[in-house]
């Protein structure tokens, strides 16, 4: 009777696994069908996703907001409880926001996901219980409508592929603090209205050869700083490092090196915020860049997306307490931050040692260019430890305002804080305040154009105290609310990612007003004869610098630049400061 009972209880399993692969089998992806060779298109992406909410429940594809091809973005959830309501959602579950297409040339997350969705409602792998997954099936739709097979010259498959920049040839994963593209207005949108506990782009990249298929870029834990940081460098990452052990994946740190064996050592890639998993960093996001290797098969990579990001939805599934009190506290600490640090560099008293697997690499001469290249040798592979510096610090530190006040008429920064979702008041009547501005005092400008722009970087500024008069209507930004390290990292004009820096506020690095020589000489003179202080140090200037003493215009100018004719609005950086416990912190108040 029990052989019986086993048996029919075999053949009941044995009928369910084959009616869920049937399942499975009902709903191939293009790549699936094209034998792991190519990846879909962006209508036969959307297509299959529209099938799967049709026929499953626990699926809901969404669109939203606009791109620069003209066509919208998507969203496409999956909750077995079949609620998509972000408010309901949050309170109980972890919610994993997945980002595909960045880089359409680099589509096998696109691929890998399409399948994770699928087997996820089919039943083929288990359903979490307490974690919401949210994809962007293609975030660029106007670099994956552009398909090509050659621009991505070293890359082992697909057969066709899309392109890196956007419809107006912009690099998103560049624009996530200017927001020069509709894409990225609209990747706010779905980021502020989801709010993800984890964050997860997909990619692919060569700086070297090695064994590796999937390479790891988290978003660096001193820069995201406190108890998340730690929890994400000691416990998260390790966690999904086990989980692919146990899959027999392995995975090793991004490999930062261009024309360098990685086994000589490398450093972690800083994610600023201009880049997605810096800019999710800035709301205590957990973040994640999956690289994997280009040179590698796409069936591998697409197979090795797909375990990894299973390895995250097992690991956060398993973490949720954890993960939603982490947040949850780090987002009210935030809150009362004294001090921001920020421009971070490497630290070099400090590094991890990896076992690094990789393949030996010689420099013989180039048949080409006559001279030495890097050549890799893939019948020698190897295991060798490897340095890594993956601990960093800030060179610079700011103290936290209760407020900053911007004018009216910088609308530009204005829509971007509205796309962010930055809480600020208008002043109802015409007010001076005491606060703390900025002068800049130097910067470096690119030569060459970089994402539409001539950025500024080694920004210095000097802090003082004024009276401003503001007019009705001025904004007032509060720092107390949740996207207070947004603010500091773009409206700090010294900030790697300011606004400043992204070349927003250039027109008060030009002079409007100057001077006639014939005219100013008299005013000149005046001026060192009742300012001993102004006479000595012209004076003093002339005697160390004979390029200045033997330039007339310039010893003129020195003096117009200490003059009282001098225009405010020159190198004036027009973002105000309400320091903490101020008189003028009272107006926040009323």
């Amino acid at each position: 009777m029990k052989h019986i009972v086993f048996f029919a209880a075999l053949v009941l399993l044995l009928s369910c696994e084959t009616e869920k692969q049937d399942t499975v089998n009902s709903y191939p992806t293009f790549y699936e069908e094209s034998g792991g060779k190519e990846t879909a298109t962006y209508q036969q992406t959307i297509d299959f996703y529209i099938t799967l909410a049709r026929d499953f429940p626990q699926i809901n594809i969404h669109t939203i907001g606009k791109t620069d091809s003209g066509l919208p973005l998507h969203m496409v959830t999956f909750n077995p409880e079949g609620d998509f309501n972000f408010e309901n959602i949050r309170k109980d579950k972890t919610i994993i926001l997945i980002n595909n297409g960045i880089h359409p040339g680099e589509s096998d997350g696109i691929d890998a996901t399409m399948m994770l969705y699928r087997d996820l409602a089919t039943g083929k792998i288990p359903s979490p219980k307490k974690t919401v997954l949210v994809t962007i099936p293609i975030y660029n739709v106007g670099g994956s409508l552009n398909r090509n097979s050659t621009t991505r010259a070293n890359q082992n498959g697909p057969l066709e592929y899309g392109f890196r920049g956007n419809a107006l040839n912009y690099d998103l994963n560049r624009d996530f603090i200017k927001m020069d593209t509709k894409n990225a207005k609209t990747f706010a949108d779905i980021f502020h209205l989801v709010k993800p506990d984890v964050f997860i782009d997909n990619h692919v990249s060569n700086g070297a050869d090695y064994q590796y298929t999937l390479t790891h870029l988290f978003t660096q834990h001193n820069k995201l700083g406190g108890k998340m940081g730690e929890y994400l460098h000691d416990s998260f990452m390790p966690d999904i490092e086990k989980s692919l052990k146990d899959k027999e994946w392995d995975i090793t740190p991004y490999v930062n090196v261009f024309n360098v064996p990685p086994e000589l050592g490398f450093s972690q890639f800083m994610d600023h915020p201009r880049y997605s998993t810096g800019y999710t960093t800035l709301w205590s996001t957990l973040g994640l860049m999956v690289e994997t290797h280009m040179l590698k098969p796409y069936d591998q990579r697409v197979e090795g997306t797909y375990v990894i990001m299973e390895s995250l939805l097992d690991v956060v599934e398993k973490e949720h307490d954890t993960i939603k009190s982490l947040r949850k506290e780090t987002l009210e600490k935030n809150l009362d931050l004294a001090e921001y640090y920020f421009n971070w560099a490497v630290d070099t008293t400090k590094s991890s040692t990896l076992q690094f697997k990789g393949f030996e690499a010689d420099r013989p001469i180039s048949e080409v260019t006559g001279l030495p290249r890097l050549k890799y040798d893939r019948s020698k592979p190897f295991t060798k430890e490897t340095v890594y510096q993956d601990y960093f610090y800030p060179l610079d530190t700011v103290s936290v305002p209760d407020a900053y006040v911007i004018k009216q008429s910088w609308q530009r920064v204005i829509e971007r804080l509205d796309a962010n979702k930055i809480q600020y008041f208008k002043l109802d009547k015409d007010t001076t305040l005491t606060v703390e501005t900025y002068k800049i005092l130097d910067y470096d400008t690119r030569n060459s154009p970089y994402e539409g722009h001539y950025p500024h970087a080694n920004t210095k500024v000097e802090k003082s105290t004024k009276e401003i008069h503001f007019r009705a209507g001025d904004y007032v930004i509060p720092t107390r609310q949740p996207g207070i390290r947004y603010l500091l990292e773009t409206l700090e004009p010294h900030a790697v990612d300011s606004f400043f820096n992204w070349n927003f506020f250039d027109t008060v690095l030009q002079q409007k007003e100057g001077f006639s020589p014939y005219v100013f000489e008299d005013i000149a003179l005046e001026m060192l004869q009742k300012d001993s202080i102004l006479r000595l140090n012209f004076e003093a200037k002339k005697n160390l610098d004979p390029n200045f003493s033997n330039n007339w215009y310039a010893q003129l100018d020195w003096i117009f630049q200490r003059s009282k004719y001098l225009e405010d609005a020159y190198l004036a950086y027009p973002i105000y400061r309400i320091a903490k416990g101020s008189e003028a912190s009272g107006i926040l108040a009323k």
